[in-house]
């Protein structure tokens, strides 16, 4: 089935899947992870209410109970099912995808995300058998948890009344947190919720879903804007000029607060993507950086098992301790907002804190359209190996191919017909020198 993907399930509803899969899917997840009850969210998607009902149809005919959180973030459900004691929650979220999507976020103990290759490669082919409901069938317990959460974030809130911010809540989940945590005080944009995505898709990684947002903190001149996605598990900033900031440079900016004002010991995690600034800056701070996989499945397991500090990714998700080792926008943004607010006071600008962070120019994420991207990636490595002595090699998401000056990372999408390329160099001239020669490179299998 085309929806069963990498990290969790999603695709086109009605088309890449049905309320029927669904079903089968909440009638073998208990047998998959040997659980009796079920920890299940929801985003204001269209499609969550059915999607729920079939899910929790099928949970409680294995006689498995159902703890309904109701509407959630995505981090809401993680937080819950590591602190709550649940060994399986599911997530019915398509996080930033357009509407016509929705999917299935699952994770188990202590909030672990199931992957596919840690349960959902297997639940794919379980749901091939026939369900055989149980005489003694689960309950749907209603599951209130606002509260204990919003006391739980308020450890990482501070006194940011000298900020002005604007904020874009993208019609998504954390309408349901924003005004608790932040008050009155910001800027509103698109803050009801609303699964239609009426103003523009909840991917703030797409430029033209920003540009509401910049025009917003010209407009108010305001000291930053915020940007969540649909399920409020990534968060994205524009500087006081309407600049979007790469999300991986603010890795660093978290650094400032997790590592200088609170002293927290341990590695800082960064995907394979992850600007050289971010690690030069967090080593100049005193602390090692691990450079891992894209994606929670990854992420999370990873800064677990090092135990580090916190981390981050190219997309705009932070990993905190704190949180489970699992990702938490509202946990970002509050720190972040309280960094800015503190250099505010020293009269250093957003843009003036990123300018000291990021010291390469970057490419950004480049898509070539190949088919063979295997034999792309291998020419790749082959044409800039054998010209110049690299100083790292790493072959996990792709390669990333560290040279003394400037480094690449080209990785293959799993779910398209793309090579993903990505550069840095100590200069722009640099830079274009290194990307006209990878297009070069890259235009013969195109």
């Amino acid at each position: 089935m085309s929806a069963f993907k990498a990290y969790d399930f999603r695709g086109v509803f009605e088309k890449d899947f049905t309320l029927e899969d669904i079903y089968r899917i909440g009638f073998f997840l208990p047998k998959l992870l040997n659980v009796n009850k079920v920890l299940v969210g929801r985003d204001m998607r269209t499609s969550s209410p059915a999607i729920f009902e079939s899910l929790t149809r099928g949970i409680t005919d294995a006689g498995v109970d159902v703890y309904d959180m109701g509407l959630t973030t995505t981090p809401m459900v993680y937080y819950f099912t590591a602190k709550h004691g649940f060994d399986a929650s599911v997530m019915i979220t398509a996080s930033h995808n357009p509407k016509e999507h929705n999917g299935l976020k699952v994770s188990t103990t202590n909030a672990l995300p199931v992957g596919y290759d840690t349960g959902l490669g297997k639940l794919e082919q379980m749901i091939k058998e026939t369900p055989h409901p149980v005489e003694n069938k689960g309950k749907v317990i209603a599951h209130d948890v606002k509260a204990e959460y919003l006391e739980f974030q308020r450890q990482f809130s501070y006194d940011i009344s000298n900020l002005k911010i604007a904020m874009d809540c993208s019609n998504g989940m954390s309408s349901i947190l924003v005004k608790d945590l932040f008050g009155n005080a910001p800027v509103y944009m698109y803050d009801d919720l609303d699964g239609t995505f009426p103003h523009h898709e909840a991917n703030p990684l797409e430029p033209q879903n920003v540009k509401d947002l910049q025009a917003l903190v010209l407009k108010e001149k305001a000291d930053i804007g915020v940007i969540y996605d649909g399920d409020a598990d990534r968060v994205m900033f524009v500087d006081e000029k309407g600049t979007f900031i790469p999300p991986d440079l603010m890795i660093a900016v978290l650094g400032m607060y997790f590592i200088n004002e609170k002293g927290v010991q341990g590695k800082v995690i960064q995907d394979i993507r992850t600007s050289k600034s971010v690690t030069e800056y967090i080593n100049k701070l005193g602390r090692e950086v691990y450079i891992w996989r894209v994606g929670r499945a990854y992420a999370a397991l990873k800064l677990r098992e090092i135990d580090g500090a916190f981390g981050g990714e190219f997309a705009g998700h932070y990993y905190f301790r704190d949180f489970y080792y699992s990702d938490s926008a509202m946990i970002a943004s509050q720190v972040i907002l309280h960094v800015v607010s503190e250099m505010k006071k020293k009269g250093i600008s957003v843009s003036q804190l990123i300018a000291q962070i990021a010291t390469y120019a970057n490419s950004g994420e480049v898509n070539f359209k190949i088919e063979k991207k295997k034999e792309a990636m291998e020419a790749m490595k082959e044409h800039f190996m054998g010209a110049e002595k690299a100083t790292e090699f790493m072959d996990f998401d792709g390669y990333r191919i560290e040279f003394p000056d400037w480094w690449f990372n080209v990785r293959p999408s799993n779910t398209e017909p793309y090579l993903r390329l990505l550069m840095e160099a100590k200069s722009q001239e640099l830079l274009d020198a290194k990307m006209a020669e990878a297009k070069k490179v890259l235009e013969q299998f195109m």
